[in-house]
């Protein structure tokens, strides 16, 4: 039966205007996935598994991990523990293997928590590295020492390539276990991470600090070859009055060190880096941020020192959501969002990152700012300036999956699973990037959500492009 191109044309018309509807969010409908997870349990493995393995030999050191050390990338923090004694603090170092000509000394402190007792935890800041340059690295003494390696980043330019991992509420579970695993397959050059990283406050007594160590030991295989990039979450404030422990964030900030004063923040729990062609910004969704608090300070003028010119895309990370559909957690992140959502919208933010909520979302470009309790602007609109809104808080710890999501899907949200998993983040140069959330499913990685993103800052002033495309200059 023959069809009149006059009854085509509006059938036409309408399967148009959806294609433009879909490309503003990025080329997906909204999706609930209803894929159900075969997971292991969620309890934590146990420590007489491999995985906890300590080194051999005395007062070897363990739980080696490195982070970046200064804004630039030229500079990596070292850390480690030396159980039984407190060790030498040097680090050996070189670009040939076992060849080390370059030697720093580091500091060394340690803790008791209850009748626990930290083994001696060393930090030491190696600097004025080269870019994109392999260094290897030993650490300890005698017999007992040990060898590793990193790799330095690419100059900070607008086109440097980079890929990120990103990993939240990790734990130390079979599913932890998978997620990292998965991860260490990924190709990811560093770990950006969201906070919630042993969950040993679930534990009572000295098996807080016991399970700290095991943590340690087991996110060794990747953390001491690449930085991972710290943001603390509510499992990392440790507030035990039954244990005569009220100290916050007693345990991370013994063991975690980050670049802070680098950045010019009085504190370790937000700071900010520069990494190839990424300005990243670490906040504490646990610490005060209302306005004038230093928090709220330090992030003011952050944020007039971004620069995307050199560094395009600005991804920012806190533990709690500011937009999330979980029944779990839900609007915990409401009063962050309500003090510095127009900040990131006016900055064009590309990315947040965000975990505590234990299952995967992602958001289409929207905002809130205009939100009035007396004029009835209470909802997100679409907003082509405003940050993609990413929760990964499904590494795997002991707690489970929060599979409970609000129904119908809003209209903000693109994309949502509760299963593990983890994302990457591939920097392709200024203007674009790839970004996948990784299923972890029966032990294969599965690449469920996958984006191609354009940069806020290049890709939306087509006017600056066109300017600017015959003046690069080539990199060096």
């Amino acid at each position: 039966m023959a069809v009149s191109f006059a009854k085509l044309v509006p059938l036409f018309q309408i399967m148009l205007y959806l294609t433009l509807l879909l490309s503003l969010n990025n080329g997906t409908a909204r999706i609930t996935s209803s894929f159900i997870r075969t997971e292991w349990p969620s309890v934590d493995i146990p420590l007489d598994n491999k995985v906890f393995d300590i080194p051999k030999g005395h007062n070897a050191p363990q739980q080696v991990r490195i982070t970046q050390g200064d804004y630039d990338g030229k500079a990596v923090i070292i850390s480690w523990v030396a159980p039984d004694e407190m060790g030498s603090s040097r680090v050996q170092y070189g670009k040939l293997e076992k060849k080390y000509d370059s030697s720093a000394e580091g500091t060394v402190t340690n803790y008791t928590f209850y009748k626990y007792k930290s083994g001696y935890i060393h930090h030491c800041l190696v600097d004025d590295l080269e870019y994109d340059t392999k260094y290897y690295y030993k650490i300890g003494d005698g017999d007992s020492s040990r060898e590793f390696w990193f790799q330095t980043p690419p100059k900070i330019h607008p086109d440097a390539p980079y890929t990120f991992g990103i990993i939240g509420d990790l734990g130390q579970t079979y599913n932890s276990l998978s997620t990292l695993k998965h991860y260490m397959q990924s190709g990811g050059q560093s770990v950006l991470f969201l906070g919630d990283l042993s969950y040993a406050d679930r534990y009572e007594y000295n098996n807080v600090g016991i399970r700290w160590d095991s943590w340690g030991r087991f996110i060794e295989q990747s953390a001491a070859y690449q930085p991972w990039i710290w943001s603390a979450g509510n499992h990392e404030i440790e507030f035990m009055p039954n244990m005569g422990e009220v100290i916050p964030f007693k345990s991370y900030l013994h063991r975690i060190a980050t670049p802070y004063t680098a950045a010019k923040s009085t504190n370790p729990l937000w700071y900010a880096i520069r990494r190839a062609s990424a300005h990243i910004i670490v906040l504490s969704s646990y610490s005060p941020y209302v306005k004038y608090t230093p928090q709220w300070w330090w992030l003011r003028e952050e944020l007039k020192k971004v620069d995307r010119e050199k560094t395009p895309w600005l991804i920012v990370l806190m533990h709690v959501p500011l937009y999330s559909s979980n029944v779990v957690h839900y609007m915990e992140g409401e009063s962050m969002r309500a003090v510095f959502e127009s900040w990131f919208v006016h900055s064009r933010v590309d990315f947040i990152f965000a975990g505590h909520v234990h299952a995967y979302e992602r958001s289409y470009r929207i905002s809130n700012i205009h939100y009035n309790v007396t004029s009835g602007d209470r909802y997100p609109v679409p907003d082509k300036s405003a940050p993609v809104y990413l929760t990964v808080g499904d590494g795997g710890n002991q707690e489970g999956l929060a599979g409970r999501f609000l129904d119908p899907q809003p209209n903000y949200s693109a994309f949502r699973e509760a299963s593990y998993g983890h994302s990457t983040l591939e920097i392709k140069n200024r203007t674009h990037a790839f970004y996948h959330w990784n299923r972890n499913d029966d032990g294969n990685k599965v690449t469920t959500d996958s984006v191609v993103f354009h940069n806020q800052y290049w890709s939306n002033n087509l006017r600056r492009r066109k300017l600017k495309k015959n003046h690069l200059k080539p990199r060096v």
